[in-house]
């Protein structure tokens, strides 16, 4: 069989391939501990399955226009003047399978062969992936001072004549970073100035800690949607713990919806209408399980902090959003267990039975991206097998499951 150089060329999604290895664990037996996976643990809010079961209990489930359909548009419309106080048409949002798509869409839509994309490390793993599954050229900046967060000083260096947009993902994944509301301010007036567009991954838009209260990219831009550079990626799977449910959406320009419509009707089709009617039930329903999923998280977070700062010779910057932390290993890199983030994920999976992700897949070696959107009981012995397996101060024994285990290898 023979596949394209393009397929070829195209990155394993890593956290979608651990994800998996630790479901084939379970599956015999095996009491693995998942901090891989970006997604949390609590039920679907009751309004979104009651919109979905009565929607099925119809039997009309037929297609729904490519962007999506009317009455979802309407509740996006109204979410958007509510937490971006920004009016937005139906004709200005595409609905999408997931705000993953909704990047592809974006970027599928708007590059040339060429072109390029900067995206700003440590990244989403399939940022860069997208952009060269569109023929793009994916341009890295990575912060210079030791932190998550961007200058545009960089950024403003790494821009040329094929620079066609810049992907902001704040919160971010995978560090938990909050961008400052001035760099939000200046990146939003750099783009306008330059016509480049700025794409905003929102996705994790509302679970911010300590009372911190970004503004989005909207509030620095005096254009209207029809001359702005900005487009805003948002979605239900994060906010609502409704990873499932693969219902992203698009605000644009009319004229980029028309194309990124027509690239979906070519693909997809349109995304299924009874997930639509379900994020329609969670965008019109009680918000409160919104804010119940941040304190938790919040608190989840608080706990992997205080358990990292037991570790020797590890740095860990406090995230202030997401459900990530993205803690700095490199002092565990000494080839006594592993030289690379990669083999150290996968010493921490066959010894400790933990999944984490390695930094190298979000841009920055030597990092590991953990997950602390499970359980406190979880979260709690995900961290405590990560130090039995690799902080020499650490107790030596550790049950795992109903089996004692000696660390014999520091």
């Amino acid at each position: 069989m023979t596949v394209s150089l393009l397929a070829r060329s195209i990155a394993e999604s890593p956290t979608i391939r651990l994800n998996e290895e630790a479901r084939l664990l379970r599956e015999r037996g095996e009491p693995v501990i998942n901090m891989g996976i970006g997604e949390p643990k609590n039920k679907a809010p009751l309004n979104a399955v009651l919109a979905a079961g009565a929607k099925l209990c119809t039997g009309d489930i037929k297609y729904a226009p490519a962007d999506g359909i009317p009455s979802l548009k309407k509740a996006i419309v109204r979410y958007t003047e509510e937490n971006y106080d920004r009016i937005v048409a139906p004709e200005n949002i595409i609905v999408s399978s997931g705000a993953k798509q909704s990047v592809f869409n974006i970027l599928y839509s708007i590059l040339n062969p060429q072109d390029e994309v900067i995206i700003l490390a440590p990244y989403w793993v399939s940022y860069p992936e997208m952009a060269k599954m569109v023929y793009g050229v994916p341009v890295i900046v990575t912060p210079e001072d030791g932190s998550f967060h961007p200058r545009m000083i960089d950024i403003e260096r790494a821009v040329s004549g094929y620079t066609k947009a810049i992907i902001v993902n704040s919160p971010n994944n995978p560090s938990g970073a909050v961008y400052s509301d001035e760099f939000i301010a200046e990146i939003v007036g750099f783009c306008e100035r330059k016509g480049i567009y700025l794409i905003t991954d929102d996705i994790y838009h509302k679970l911010v800690f300590d009372g911190r209260r970004p503004k989005p990219a909207y509030a620095f831009t005096k254009k209207d949607l029809e001359s702005s550079r900005v487009i805003v990626v948002n979605g239900i799977a994060k906010l609502y713990g409704m990873t499932g449910f693969r219902i992203g959406w698009t605000i644009a320009s009319r004229r980029l919806v028309e194309v990124m419509t027509n690239v979906q009707a070519q693909t997809t089709s349109c995304a299924s209408v009874i997930l639509q009617s379900a994020a329609e039930g969670a965008l019109l329903g009680l918000q409160s399980v919104v804010e119940s999923l941040r304190l938790f998280i919040q608190n989840n977070r608080d706990v992997v902090m205080q358990e990292l700062g037991t570790f020797t010779g590890l740095k860990v910057i406090k995230p202030a959003g997401t459900f990530y932390c993205f803690p700095d290993f490199r002092a565990y890199l000494d080839g006594s267990v592993a030289k690379t983030s990669v083999e150290l994920s996968q010493f921490l999976l066959k010894k400790a039975l933990v999944v984490v992700v390695p930094g190298k897949e979000f841009g920055m070696e030597g990092y590991m991206r953990i997950t602390y959107a499970g359980s406190v009981k979880d979260v709690m012995q995900g961290i405590e097998r990560i130090k039995w397996a690799l902080d020499p101060n650490s107790p030596n024994e550790i049950f795992i499951g109903d089996r004692k285990l000696i660390r014999d290898w520091l």
